[in-house]
């Protein structure tokens, strides 16, 4: 490959991993099908391919509509909850932050609810809301027609909407609510926690199959408060997996307020909150810890706060 050609392939790259991220939901299936792309354009008869970042998106789209074929079956066949994968704000596979729609497309919140749409509805809504290609452009990527991206993208649209609120909330609110929320959980303040979590909260946790977590979705304040307690107390059980101190950080995660849970330096996990109004509505908590290496590395390069709270 001449440098021409291999610096065409980089200059698309970021492109290609942030958009393989928002389609597959993890890094390192991220990252195999950008390097999957990079292995195809450089068997490819390049001298006749008029636009290649048009080329490289396509390719790079159908790899993941095939990954997320198999992906789908591993998740279903899987021990508890699957999550995405947490990626600190500043991650280059996060991509384009420019319009809200861009921002939002990426955030802990719409990338679990992407799991609910077939693939190519999935891919369409991406391609489209994240990317803003026309659906021409689309058409030529996946395929298909213009009509048949324009019906694709409605029944994303309306499928995403009927699991999903649409809310704004200012990030000095969200920060005052993820206080509040910390204060309650690590003071085990039932009641305090009850608070500040909506009537019909729920919280997902993802252990990976190696890390115990709530096998089901938890549903209502009551449970999830319950829930919630227990994770932040010294139990025997706790015990044996984490001999502490423990630490509560902050930190933005796909374009959110987070909180990182770590032991000595050791990322252990990485609790995001989706807000309605002044209120919890949704806990996600990613435990696995395949899906925290990339954030753990980033993590410890950019150099540690000082901690929110500490634990035992």
């Amino acid at each position: 490959m001449s440098a021409k050609d291999l610096q065409v392939f980089e200059n698309a790259r970021p492109r290609l991993g942030a958009l393989a991220y928002r389609l597959l939901g993890t890094a390192a299936e991220a990252e195999d099908a950008v390097q999957e792309a990079y292995l195809r354009w450089d068997a490819a008869e390049r001298p006749v391919i008029e636009n290649p970042p048009a080329w490289l998106t396509r390719v790079l789209t159908n790899l993941c509509l095939t990954q997320l074929d198999s992906a789908r079956a591993r998740r279903e066949a899987s021990v508890g909850q699957w999550l995405p994968e947490p990626l600190l704000d500043g991650d280059p596979l996060l991509g384009p932050a420019e319009t809200v729609a861009q921002r939002d497309a990426v955030s802990f919140a719409m990338l679990g609810l992407l799991e609910i749409l077939p693939p190519r509805e999935r891919a369409v809504f991406v391609l489209r809301e994240a990317f803003s290609h026309s659906h021409a452009e689309i058409a030529e990527i996946l395929g298909t027609s213009e009509s048949g991206s324009q019906q694709a993208l409605a029944r994303a649209r309306r499928h995403l909407s009927e699991g999903r609120r649409r809310r704004a909330v200012d990030p000095v609110t969200s920060q005052a609510v993820a206080r509040a929320f910390l204060d309650a959980a690590v003071g085990g303040d039932i009641e305090r926690l009850l608070a500040v979590l909506a009537e019909d909260a729920t919280s997902r946790a993802d252990g990976g199959g190696t890390f115990p977590a709530a096998r089901r979705p938890l549903r209502g304040g009551q449970a999830v408060a319950t829930y919630l307690r227990g994770i932040f107390r010294r139990t025997p059980a706790m015990s044996r997996l984490v001999a502490g101190p423990v630490e509560i950080h902050a930190a933005d995660v796909n374009r959110a307020p987070a909180l990182l849970v770590a032991e000595r330096g050791r990322l252990l996990g990485v609790i995001t909150l989706e807000l309605e109004g002044e209120r919890v509505r949704h806990v996600r908590i990613q435990l696995d810890p395949a899906k925290l290496a990339r954030i753990s590395a980033d993590w410890a390069e950019r150099g540690t706060s000082e901690p929110l709270a500490r634990l035992w």
